[in-house]
């Protein structure tokens, strides 16, 4: 499969690229490719003989986030697998859709069994990975994805498709950690931690894919309500996710200043 260079990628997400030179960049077998590239989660268009990502022209309003949360049996993919998945879809502000699997998997450590109270008695009795990541795909489909630290999450999804013969992602994605650091002051933004002061999700059961991913949901709907109003499109957010700077963290000594406020509004 063809792999598009950075530059190219980066003018995809900007002011885009002629269909003609872009075409030409996929060589003799540009509509194989190109469908490929969409398949692969590529949300790309063509506007006024213009080829671009659709996220580029799409309100963050308008655009279908999907927030991901794998648990896994290590921190490599090369080495480890992902032992469940869970994601939310999320539009306009309302979640439209859910999906969750534990993964057949035979070797999770005690150290990881007690963390995320994922058993291998569970395990032996999930889907295959097979089973799981092309149900995934088709769940994902060309949705922005979202994490809590949205490139651990990303690469070993991609990893894992890439395992059970299926090509890698390409979906634009978002980070919910650069996010926070870039909206709200806070002296960590670990995800426990950021639920816990912010009370975002009431059933939050941590280090399970599907609660951590709701959890998340929550963080990146409460984000999106402090980015500033110059900010339209979804390639917007992502940039500035990346290259806008970041708040300062919080003292302990303010974060006790700002609870005694609270709790005197209260």
């Amino acid at each position: 499969m063809k792999i598009l260079d950075p530059k190219v990628l980066t003018r995809l997400s900007k002011n885009g690229i002629p269909k003609e030179e872009f075409e030409s960049s996929l060589g003799s077998e540009a509509d194989l490719t190109l469908e490929l590239l969409k398949a692969q989660g590529m949300n790309i268009i063509l506007e006024n003989g213009v080829y671009r990502f659709r996220s580029s022209t799409t309100s963050v309003e308008d655009t279908l986030f999907c927030i991901v949360d794998v648990e896994s049996n290590g921190s490599k993919p090369s080495h480890h697998q992902i032992i469940e998945i869970g994601a939310v879809k999320l539009q306009n502000g309302k979640i439209l859709d859910t999906y969750e699997s534990l993964v057949y998997c035979t070797d999770i450590s005690d150290q990881i069994q007690d963390i995320t109270g994922i058993k291998i008695s569970q395990t032996l009795k999930a889907p295959s990975l097979s089973k799981v990541m092309r149900e995934f795909r088709l769940f994902l489909g060309d949705a922005v994805f979202v994490g809590h630290d949205a490139k651990f999450d990303y690469n070993f999804v991609s990893a894992m498709m890439e395992r059970v013969g299926l090509q890698r992602l390409l979906n634009r994605s978002l980070c919910t950690i650069d996010l926070a650091e870039r909206t709200f002051e806070s002296e960590r933004y670990g995800l426990a931690y950021l639920n816990e002061q912010l009370e975002l999700y009431r059933d939050a059961t941590h280090h399970r894919a599907l609660s951590d991913a709701m959890t998340t949901t929550k963080l990146l709907k409460r984000t999106l309500k402090l980015l500033p109003t110059s900010l339209h499109t979804t390639e917007e957010l992502i940039a500035f996710s990346k290259e806008a700077k970041k708040m300062k963290r919080l003292k302990p000594e303010k974060k006790e200043k700002q609870e005694k406020e609270k709790k005197g509004e209260e």
